[in-house]
């Protein structure tokens, strides 16, 4: 069998599918191509079921502590079966949609493994049998994978991924999680809130390696007021069965020690999926790490090809894929699109959440730029404070010279909310006076970047000038 389309799209993660939808929308007869769920990891194992699960955490521990405000809760339990039942039909709902939204735009779906026989012909392996498509465009959208490692592989039982620590059927009493950065924590959180005792393991000198220390101190702050061990440039050398868990023994900068855990969550980095898929046979070009080769408009190293999302390398956000979906869309298209990654937002969301836009302060001190700080602390917002969430700060980053902002960093609750204002600031090129002259509603969270950006002149009226 044999099918024939404007446009192939491999992949139907947060990338794939947008991808999709826009060149219909442009007119192109397209087809949709995976090889298990619409929604892709994102949706399905990543990005959706960990934000259901960390909602619920934070429920948990916010009706734990709900008597320092008059409110007694007795009794509160966890039913990690009704939990996981609500987070499938959190996700089931959403995939849904992606499906009613392929079928308005006239999107064909076909679900299978995919692999290239030439630049322009796929053949697809289904549950049906072996069928081809062809097509004078492709995208590849296939995504990425959690990297294992050689000393401890996963086996879905002891040694996890972070796809198997979104569907535990119980909270495990110990988990070890190998890897500091934002997977890993963000799991590693809410488990600890659940009353996990949790280990961190991270090969680096802190916590998210890549994000400016002040913000990591804040998470590091909760990480140990939950319990957590933390060890930092360490990392598991050997590991061993001890009954109903795992033993590991880790090297540390004071020497070895050995520690027991029900679960130990691999969390140290992803790799592009790609296996399989035989680029090698449409002439596609990979770095050295295996990502796919692309241009500023998503052009690999064969023109009639585009790859976007986690298979082109870090930063692995599906905002940003999506994004890079849209333009390799409009692009096949015929339109004039590229990339612009000036004003791409980042968000973590440990406890409290970190959200990042544009430069950061490390960065800028690195390459010796003249900036000037604005850093106002959420314990003296209104908000926050009647939120009872006062930990965190917003810092706004500014050109010494023309004012122009250059970064916004935000580390507390609600960050990932407020830092899309800063994002279409930096789009538009604002100033720091731009923010703060535009009058914020009372009392609102976003005070604090007003608040932050007059600090930057040093006339904050909520704080005390240094």
């Amino acid at each position: 069998m044999s099918r024939q389309a404007d446009a192939l799209v491999i992949g139907a993660g947060p990338g794939g599918y947008v991808a999709a939808i826009r060149l219909a929308q442009l007119g192109k007869k397209t087809i949709l191509i995976d090889r298990d769920r619409l929604g892709g990891e994102c949706l399905n194992y990543g990005c959706i079921p960990s934000k259901a699960l960390i909602h619920a955490a934070n429920l948990y521990e916010n009706i734990s502590k709900s008597n320092s405000i008059g409110i007694s809760v007795t009794d509160a339990k966890v039913n990690v079966e009704k939990l996981q039942e609500w987070k499938s039909a959190v996700v089931s709902k959403l995939r849904n949609g992606i499906a009613t939204l392929c079928k308005g735009n006239n999107i064909e779906v076909i679900f299978g493994e995919a692999s290239f026989e030439t630049a322009n012909s796929v053949s697809v392996r289904t549950s049906d049998g072996v069928e081809t498509v062809q097509s004078d465009k492709i995208i590849i959208a296939t995504g990425s994978k959690p990297i294992e490692l050689p000393s401890l592989k996963f086996d879905g039982k002891r040694i996890i991924s972070s796809k198997e620590a979104l569907e535990l059927s119980s909270i495990p009493e110990e988990l070890s999680i190998i890897g500091g950065g934002a997977i890993g924590l963000e799991i590693g959180i809410l488990y600890a809130k659940f009353g996990s005792k949790l280990t961190v393991i991270e090969l680096t000198d802190q916590l998210l390696p890549g994000t400016d220390a002040d913000l990591v101190q804040i998470v590091s702050r909760t990480l140990r007021r939950l319990g957590a061990k933390i060890l930092l440039k360490s990392k598991v050398v050997e590991y061993e069965d001890a009954g109903k868990g795992i033993k590991i023994r880790v090297e540390t900068p004071n020497g070895p020690e050995s520690h027991e855990a029900d679960l130990v969550l691999v969390s140290v980095g992803r790799r592009p999926r790609i296996d399989g898929l035989a680029i090698e046979k449409a002439g596609v070009e990979v770095t050295e790490k295996g990502f796919i080769k692309v241009d500023k408009q998503l052009r690999t190293s064969t023109p009639s090809i585009f790859a976007i999302g986690d298979v082109v390398g870090p930063p692995f956000l599906a905002h940003k894929a999506s994004r890079e979906g849209i333009v390799a869309a409009e692009v096949i298209a015929g339109q004039n699109s590229e990339l612009d990654y000036r004003a791409l937002p980042s968000a973590i969301f440990t406890s409290p959440e970190i959200a990042t836009v544009g430069l950061s302060e490390a960065q800028l001190q690195k390459e010796g730029r003249a900036i000037t700080i604005g850093k106002f602390p959420l314990a003296a917002l209104g908000r926050a404070l009647t939120n009872d969430d006062t930990e965190g700060f917003v810092k706004v980053i500014a050109d010494a010279e023309t004012d122009e902002v250059l970064g916004v960093e935000v580390v507390g609750g609600g960050a990932s909310d407020l830092i899309s204002e800063a994002a279409l600031a930096i789009e538009m090129g604002a100033t720091s006076e731009d923010f703060a002259l535009t009058i914020h509603p009372h009392p609102t969270l976003p005070e604090g970047i007003m608040e932050a950006a007059e600090a930057v002149k040093g006339r904050a009226i909520h704080i005390l000038k240094r």
